[in-house]
């Protein structure tokens, strides 16, 4: 009923509006998304900038390596076998160790042969295939390619720049998942706001959360912490998450390879070290099988072109032959190939993977953006632009909503409501165990707002602490 105010009678004042405390689910998830935004940001703008230069490695580097990388051919001439091309490269490097050749891609490519250098560095050295004629070399880890491989592998310091990586990748997907619950639950707000910046930096990431998480599951297999202690796991199951060909001898290193199948051989040991390592029958001791034998066995076989040949390391070593799977890693094969009779010794592909190996295969070739043809590739291109845009936008928004002229850092105010939200304790339970250097990490930040921030009146006011 409405109340009627009689003559002359003031209104009562309103009672005013109690001050929102922060302590709401919303405003908590607000607070750790920021957080783990300052931690995550500047690693995925790395890893994404890196990530997009190796998406278009081919691309690149031959624009930028022309003279080594593409060859004109001439009329009426043909590509020499591949025996007169490796002949060159050993002139030109006799103290080196030819490693593998892979194919020319097209017609107008050079043959590229991987070497290892006595002082143990790796180098490739390029052939014209219409000479033969050697055009030069270069350390595939000093190229545009490779100084990207090496930051988004490791940020370029060893193991403290995996550790960094695999933490970032943890937070990311925190940052994901609460992204995804600020933007259904703050609709309203972006509404009523009209801000555009914050609207766009919601839509692209409705998008690029989905990515973001499959990239981040796709590559911990890669990881130093979350990685090896899977593989332990995993071996001392019989299997292995890599798919290492325990027969293949050689050992093929451009880090520019993409046909080589992803074993990680020097890294992790493989679950099925019980298989028999093949080996060539040195019969009289006369070489009958070369290079060209390799291939030609291989084509013979089945494998697809160009290819990846590991050269034999040992007087009884094989050809490793290594079909073209960049786009398919199912068609992941290799034939190891007798260096003196050139018949068949035993064959390894996709199928003879661990069922893990496979799954953990297959997680790669979409990490790599080749798994799906154009489509995968201009996703992965579109993923890495977007993840760029929200490692931009993000910081951004808080430059303009920070507040001017204050000791306080300008992030939400909230606290996570765990005794009201036991789903809340359990999920966070559960991915700290799944992820190790996570759950070490939220034990640490918890400590340090509980033991430090909290107690120090300064560092309360700069962080904001509810």
């Amino acid at each position: 009923m409405t109340d009627v105010l009689a003559p002359g009678r003031a209104p009562r004042p309103e009672a005013p509006r109690p001050r929102k405390k922060g302590s709401g689910l919303f405003r908590a998830a607000w607070r750790w998304h920021f957080f783990a935004a300052f931690l995550v940001a500047p690693v995925l703008l790395v890893l994404a900038s890196t990530g997009l230069i190796y998406l278009f490695r081919f691309q690149i580097e031959p624009l930028l390596h022309h003279d080594l990388m593409r060859v004109e051919q001439q009329q009426n001439t043909i590509a020499q076998p591949y025996s007169a091309q490796l002949a060159a490269v050993e002139n030109a490097f006799p103290d080196a160790t030819v490693v593998s050749m892979t194919e020319p891609g097209a017609a107008d490519e050079s043959t590229r042969f991987s070497l290892a250098m006595p002082d143990g560095s790796a180098r490739d050295a390029y052939v014209d295939p219409y000479g033969p004629t050697y055009l030069g070399s270069l350390n595939p880890d000093t190229t545009l390619s490779g100084y990207a491989v090496r930051l988004h592998g490791e940020l370029m310091a060893g193991r403290y720049g995996d550790l960094v990586i695999e933490l970032a990748a943890c937070w990311a997907i925190v940052m994901a998942l609460s992204g995804y619950y600020l933007y259904v639950k703050g609709w309203r707000a972006r509404r009523r706001a009209k801000q555009k910046l914050r609207s766009r930096h919601g839509a692209v990431g409705l998008f690029v959360g989905v990515g973001l998480l499959t990239l981040v599951v796709t590559g911990l297999p890669w990881t130093g912490v979350w990685g090896a202690k899977v593989q332990e796991l995993a071996t001392d199951r019989g299997t292995s998450m890599w798919s290492l060909d325990h027969g293949a001898i050689s050992d093929p290193t451009s880090t520019l390879d993409e046909s080589l199948p992803h074993s990680h051989a020097t890294d992790v040991p493989w679950g099925m070290g019980k298989s028999e390592v093949p080996t060539s029958e040195k019969g009289d001791g006369r070489n009958v099988a070369n290079v060209d034998t390799a291939v030609a066995v291989a084509a013979a076989e089945g494998l697809r072109h160009p290819m990846t040949v590991a050269l034999p390391a040992e007087d009884d070593g094989v050809f490793s032959v290594i079909g073209y799977a960049f786009d398919a890693p199912s068609d992941e094969r290799t034939v190891h190939v007798d260096r003196y009779g050139g018949g068949v010794v035993s064959t390894y592909g996709f199928d003879d993977y661990p069922d893990l190996a496979k799954v953990v295969s297959l997680g790669i070739g979409l990490h790599e953006g080749r798994s799906l043809g154009l489509w995968s590739f201009w996703g992965s291109a579109l993923m890495c632009l977007a993840v760029i845009f929200m490692c931009v936008t993000g910081p951004l928004m808080w430059w303009r909503r920070r507040p001017k002229g204050s000791s306080s850092i300008g992030a939400p105010r909230g606290r996570m409501p765990l005794r009201a939200t036991p789903l809340l304790v359990v999920a966070l339970v559960a991915l700290g165990v799944l992820l190790p250097v996570f759950g070490i990490s939220l034990v640490a930040v918890l400590l340090l707002d509980q033991l430090v921030l909290r107690r120090v009146p300064a560092l309360s006011a700069w962080f904001d602490t509810a």
